[in-house]
């Protein structure tokens, strides 16, 4: 395996402003950590056969532009993002394929718009479990990934690559702390209460919120991941009070004023 070309992507990363990142050998696929588990068609190794190792890379979501969700500050800063990971995933392929690896860029999105999602609620390749298998983090009740910089406020994508890469380990100590602010807050009940592989997203109802949202360009909805007091980016931003989200409690009319002003311009 190559060290040193596992530190050359990592100096790349870090110089194309991608925060995250983290390797899983495609074999990790085939040894279930839970059940249910990743079906075998979904698996690197049976999407594209030449893959060796699985590249993730992350990049967050600004809280403060989440915050003000739904809204068009978040639909813009989130399609950014979305931008963005796939522009850097295809050129961290390129760098690999002209180093004689053969090298491929997965969509951070594998569904066309998101009505799809209401009859076939999945992509063809799972980012969360790539994120997870590659030690970036792990599932909360939002059954999202949770990341200790970024808590949930974080998007992925894979690079699936022939370069054998010395792996990082898995995450096993749970971020979630299961204080349920999640699944309260959601305004259509889609996230049950006993988390991740337990109980799953209602996927339909979710995708309805998000289809609705989606009219009035100011989608994805946004409140489970906002909420969520894990991740040191609520430090950065003064966050740390989940109170602050109670657009009743006076001691922050200051920026629920603001919230309230941008969810009134840009939007349907």
């Amino acid at each position: 395996m190559s060290v040193r070309l596992k530190h050359e992507i990592q100096k790349l990363c870090s110089e194309l402003g991608i925060p995250l990142v983290g390797f899983a050998p495609a074999g990790r696929w085939d040894k279930p950590l839970f059940e249910p588990w990743v079906p075998e068609e979904f698996r690197p190794a049976a999407i594209f056969p030449e893959t060796e190792t699985v590249i993730v890379i992350g990049i967050p979501v600004l809280l403060p532009a989440l915050e003000t969700s739904p809204s068009i500050w978040y639909y813009e800063e989130y399609r950014t993002v979305n931008t963005l990971l796939d522009l850097n995933a295809h050129r961290i392929a390129a760098f690999l394929n002209e180093k004689g690896f053969p090298s491929v860029a997965i969509p951070r999105d594998g569904y066309g718009h998101v009505s799809i999602l209401k009859e076939r609620p999945y992509a063809f390749f799972s980012h969360r479990h790539a994120a997870f298998l590659a030690g970036l983090g792990n599932f909360g009740i939002n059954n999202t990934i949770l990341t200790k910089e970024f808590g949930p406020r974080v998007r992925f994508t894979s690079i699936f690559t022939g370069a054998e890469i010395p792996p990082d380990p898995v995450i096993e100590e749970p971020l979630c702390i299961d204080c349920m602010q999640c699944v309260e807050i959601c305004p259509v009940n889609a996230l049950p209460r006993n988390g991740y592989p337990k109980g799953l997203t209602d996927k339909r109802t979710c995708a309805e919120r998000s289809e609705g949202l989606a009219a009035r360009f100011i989608s994805p909805c946004g409140f489970c991941i906002k909420v969520c007091p894990i991740g040191e980016d609520r430090t950065l931003y003064g966050r740390e009070d989940p109170g602050v989200y109670n657009e009743e409690e006076s001691k922050y009319d200051r920026l629920h004023s603001a919230w309230k002003h941008i969810r009134k311009y840009g939007s349907r």
